[in-house]
């Protein structure tokens, strides 16, 4: 699908994927969303990329959320569409390989929960950060009522969701909300430098700790994860603990050198 709305960037193994509508601080309509979907499932099926950079164009906004006009437009509910794999094309993703939210600017409402879908978030030091939809008579439905407490326990959450309240990229920091704050000249070198990272280790390994991480969560502790895990509840890990780059990484660290993934 073509849109002068996304743009990507093939750089090998990592992709950065850019929303294009900086006035209107890169809120989502229908196209946009498609767009970011497509562009996320190209992702996933190309084996040469590793790891996606999610960001905004410009310097003030990483995404509005929802295009709000857009909305209003809309005689029916399915006139404003939203992908099978939610807002972004990433709050209902579960992808099997890294995705990383460079947060140029205000991150609100669909926009923040996308930043709350990424595995790894980084922002520039001017970004904000709100669920502001009770002002507009709904609720963060896009997985934002449901991820915020997770990651941050229940009376925060609800502080930002009833009062519509902006939060900065330190408290952001500062409550496990993102990993990196940085100044908006590193932003996007900040996100390429730990993708670079990332592609260092197996992409076998990745995925594995992708899926048992997320997954156990679903377990009422970490042992009934584990019991799970030995159970094959994540076949990624057994796939990555059969697969013949266990031998190459040993054998390249007692070598003393770098070692040459076959598998993804």
């Amino acid at each position: 699908m073509m849109s002068n709305k996304v743009n990507i960037e093939d750089h090998g193994k990592y992709v950065v994927i850019t929303i294009c509508r900086p006035e209107v601080h890169n809120a989502l309509d229908p196209e946009t969303h498609a767009a970011m979907d497509h562009a996320l499932n190209q992702f996933e099926q190309n084996p040469n990329q590793l790891v996606a950079i999610v960001t905004g164009q410009g310097t003030k906004a990483f995404c509005a959320g929802g295009d709000i006009s857009a909305m209003a437009k809309a005689e029916v509910l399915e006139d404003y569409a939203v992908p099978r794999n939610g807002y972004g094309g990433m709050t209902c993703r579960k992808s099997s390989k890294p995705i990383i939210a460079a947060v140029n600017g205000l991150a609100m409402g669909g926009g923040f929960e996308m930043v709350l879908a990424a595995d790894i978030a980084i922002a520039s030091e001017h970004a904000v950060f709100a669920l502001p939809e009770a002002r507009i008579g709904t609720a963060a439905v896009a997985g934002g009522m449901h991820r915020l407490p997770r990651m941050i326990g229940m009376k925060r959450a609800l502080e930002i969701q009833l009062t519509g309240r902006t939060i900065s990229a330190e408290q952001a920091l500062q409550w496990g909300l993102l990993n990196q704050v940085v100044s908006a000249d590193e932003l996007l070198p900040a996100a390429i430098a730990l993708a670079e990272d990332i592609i260092r280790s197996a992409p076998l390994a990745i995925r594995a700790i992708l899926q048992a991480s997320k997954g156990g969560m679903q377990y009422s502790d970490e042992f009934a994860a584990m019991k799970a895990q030995d159970m094959g509840e994540f076949p990624a890990v057994q796939r990555m603990l059969t697969s013949s780059d266990v031998k190459e990484g040993l054998a390249a660290f007692l070598e003393k050198r770098l070692p040459h993934w076959k598998e993804t």
